[in-house]
């Protein structure tokens, strides 16, 4: 799976044929409920298994889920293999490649302008038990700055108010903060929301535009390998992929709130109720025959492109540090970002500690950290568990920092508003090096079992 390939994909339908074609494409013909079955379906493979359900429930239009749960296929679909996911996003956010504006694309090929009910055409799901409603979950939001010259990406929920309504949580501070600005002025904020998008489109968005401020569209189209096509909206002053499935056109009200939650947020717990912005929307535009998207809360889909931005964050922090960094893997079950393994060649006494601490530094919501010796496989939990358990003394490669910032998303957190850090040095002092050989059998590898059987 994966390698250069002499075309790209730039649109989903491309990667559906490609999948088909790899039989990597689950396709589910049982019709199913939007309501909880097929979420329930979707997270029983943990959204890492890309599939398309032919038949939901009072529609006709089809809808995937788990396009970028998986390492190897989210490569794949980039056309690279999975260990150059981060480099190649490194890369992107070094050397993006622009969009490119035309006249008109795929995604107008349909115009609703002034839709009455935004359910009528498209599904929109209830995922928990306890969620205040169907939300849509996998719009990429598409935002300009203050000054109207940058365009900005985000994946934002949104719960379904009825009629061409929805209200949509913003977390962010520096969009919240330009929403503010906009209301201040009695004014409604410009937004438009794309459906149907590459695994490269989520993956950018989640790039923080606060550290690198670059365009996030740019981006995806370094990680593919060609420039992403644009087209105007029809009414808001706004670009949209030409590729994209469905997009929303609307404005998010001055003044107007709903309450929105509880909702089942990332770290699998119900987050709480609180007033939201309204978004209305304008227009609704779509391709022939389009196809519909979903992510699942909390799956793997919603925390691997979290994870390999942390991931390139982290690499590129430690390294300024400790230059014998190899590799570095922030773990998905500890909500994408509060678990962090980092492997390194220790050249000197206390590189596994400053790489915990530049570790913490470079993400706040860092909860734990590990560094490992280089004949640790970091992607093997049994492995890393190995190297604590025979490495580590407490009193000696331990350490707790207290009363920091942490993650939102983290249910302990939320207790108090501060977490602790704890570091674990699991590299072995060098001076011992000859203490901690691992055992080894010379031509393991080369057994195969079936011949002594």
């Amino acid at each position: 799976m994966g390698g250069e390939r002499s075309e790209m994909i730039t649109n989903i339908r491309d990667l559906i044929e490609h999948w088909t074609e790899t039989n990597d494409l689950m396709r589910i013909q049982k019709e199913v409920d939007p309501v909880f079955e097929l979420g329930a379906v979707v997270n029983h493979l943990k959204g890492r298994q890309p599939m398309i359900f032919e038949k939901v429930k009072g529609y006709d239009v089809p809808m995937v889920a788990g396009f970028g749960g998986d390492r190897e296929r989210m490569a794949d679909s980039m056309g690279i293999r999975a260990p150059e996911i981060v480099p190649r996003l490194i890369q992107s956010i070094v050397q993006p490649i622009a969009t490119r504006s035309r006249s008109t694309g795929p995604v107008q090929e349909n115009v609703i302008l002034e839709p009455e009910e935004l359910d009528d055409l498209f599904p929109v799901c209830q995922y928990h038990a306890e969620d205040s409603g169907t939300y849509y979950v996998s719009g990429v939001l598409v935002v300009k700055d203050l000054s109207g010259k940058k365009r900005y990406t985000s994946i934002r929920r949104m719960q379904y108010l009825g009629g061409n309504r929805t209200n949509i949580l913003i977390t962010s501070p520096e969009l919240m903060d330009q929403y503010r600005q906009i209301e201040a002025r009695g004014e409604p904020m410009e937004v438009a929301v794309m459906f149907g998008v590459i695994p490269a489109v989520v993956l950018s968005s989640q790039v923080s535009s606060h550290l690198y401020h670059t365009d996030k569209l740019d981006i995806a189209g370094a990680l593919v390998g060609s420039p992403l096509d644009v087209v105007a909206c029809q009414t808001v002053d706004l670009d949209v992929l030409a590729e994209a499935e469905v997009v929303f056109e609307g404005r998010m009200l001055p003044i107007e709130r709903e309450m929105e939650g509880p909702f089942g947020e990332l770290g699998h717990y119900y987050g709480g109720e609180a007033p939201q912005p309204v978004v209305e929307i304008s227009a609704i535009t779509y391709r022939n025959q389009p196809v519909w998207q979903t992510i699942f809360p909390s799956s793997h889909e919603e925390k691997l492109p979290m994870a390999l931005v942390r991931e390139a964050t982290l690499l590129s922090t430690v390294r300024q540090v400790v230059p014998g960094v190899k590799d570095v893997h922030i773990t998905l079950p500890a909500v994408a970002r509060c678990h962090a393994i980092i492997q390194i060649e220790k050249r000197h006494e206390g590189d596994g500690k400053q790489a915990l601490l530049a570790a913490f530094a470079s993400d706040k919501d860092l909860k734990h950290a590990v560094v490992v010796n280089q004949d640790v496989d970091i992607w093997d939990p049994a492995d890393v568990e190995w190297a604590i358990a025979t490495r580590v003394q407490a009193d000696r490669d331990v350490f707790i920092v207290s009363g920091a910032n942490g993650s939102p998303l983290e249910a302990s957190h939320n207790l108090r508003g501060l977490s602790a850090k704890m570091g674990l040095d699991a590299t072995y002092p060098l001076q011992e090096a000859k203490a901690f050989r691992r055992t080894s059998i010379p031509g393991a590898e080369n057994i195969d079992l079936s011949q002594y059987v």
